[in-house]
């Protein structure tokens, strides 16, 4: 692994698959009474959000720790920021402190690698959602989900998962693999990474987007773009929902919610024309209703609630491999018995 996670884009396949392969180990913590590692005691991770967050920051506190780390919670309302402390002082300050990574959420794009570059501060620097530039964990969680869905779990090691079947998850990508991504795509940070990890990971991405929320340039995307959401939902074997951010548009990008539903909105007539393996995922929050339909949100089919779980364990991953070390993530008892 690389010192810092900046961008879906700079990780290898093969990086990326053994991102998922600990995550899937981690998973493995769920069954125990003690959902704790002792990997991180010690270690003193901040939570730098400047940016308002419900998932990705407990997400990431839930798995600081379960990995027994201690933790710092920062949020700009509240603290020095609104009183106009810029990112290198409040960078330097938490050198001070002596923490031994960053968590960061900003509304700039390019605000982590800034941190990470800068020499303010000498820790590695997670990116957890910067403007409309990248997501990186949120693509982890989405790929780790999917990989559970429509290929298979099992645990880094080839041992049965926990019904007792050995299923090929592990080390396995998503080759063949169609991918849908629906809604708006020009702010979204999440439809970004994904595009850069899924098609690292070898599965066939389109966007469906009306033309004003597609990003100039898209054409050098590795993906496919298309203005017909019907035409794509019979052909994927999943389809992502986007959130439509008006807290980042500044004018008018379709004429009505109304409209934008009924073009682009997922409801329980699209999710048929779907094929009966294929799964409907949202990075949320979701806007039911418009975006997504409360039938097909609530429906055996959506992922929601499984990704919202998912994404502890693919941090707890990302966190063990940049902090931890190389040994397996989880010790098994030994299988031998002394002789007495």
């Amino acid at each position: 692994m690389k010192r810092h996670l900046i961008s879906a884009a700079d990780l290898t396949r093969d990086e990326a698959v053994l991102i998922l392969d600990t995550a899937e180990e981690m998973a493995r913590l769920a069954d125990r009474p003690i959902k704790k590692l002792p990997t991180l005691r010690g270690r003193t991770i901040c939570n730098l959000f400047f940016e308002d967050s419900t998932r990705t920051r407990i997400s990431f506190e839930a798995a600081e720790k379960r990995l027994s780390a201690d933790v710092i919670n920062f949020t700009a309302k509240g603290s020095s920021v609104s009183k106009g402390e810029s990112l290198k002082d409040t960078a330097q300050t938490l050198a001070a402190i002596g923490v031994d990574a960053v968590v960061i959420r900003h509304h700039a794009s390019g605000a982590p690698y800034r941190l990470a570059t800068s020499g303010w501060i000498d820790a590695p620097v997670i990116n957890a959602g910067d403007g409309t530039h990248q997501h990186p964990t949120q693509a982890l969680l989405d790929a780790f989900t999917l990989r559970r869905r429509l290929v298979g779990r099992g645990s880094a090691t080839g041992r049965p998962t926990g019904d007792g079947t050995a299923r090929g998850g592990s080390g396995r990508d998503l080759s063949g693999r169609r991918v849908t991504i629906v809604g708006d795509v020009l702010h979204s940070r999440v439809a970004r990474s994904n595009v850069d990890l899924l098609h690292t990971l070898g599965a066939e991405v389109t966007l469906v987007a009306p033309p004003t929320l597609v990003p100039v340039g898209v054409e050098d995307w590795p993906c496919e773009v298309t203005y017909d959401l019907d035409g794509a939902l019979s052909a994927c074997d999943a389809v992502m929902m986007l959130r439509v951010q008006r807290e980042r548009m500044n004018a008018a990008f379709f004429p009505t919610e109304r409209e934008y539903a009924r073009r682009y909105g997922l409801d329980a007539a699209r999710m048929a024309r779907l094929p009966d393996h294929a799964v409907v995922m949202h990075p949320g929050p979701m806007v039911r209703g418009m975006e997504i339909t409360a039938e097909v949100a609530d429906s055996p089919r959506c992922t929601v609630v499984e990704q919202v779980a998912n994404g502890v364990f693919v941090r707890m991953a990302v966190l063990y491999l940049l902090l931890g070390g190389s040994e397996p993530a989880l010790t098994q008892p030994s299988s031998r018995t002394e002789e007495k």
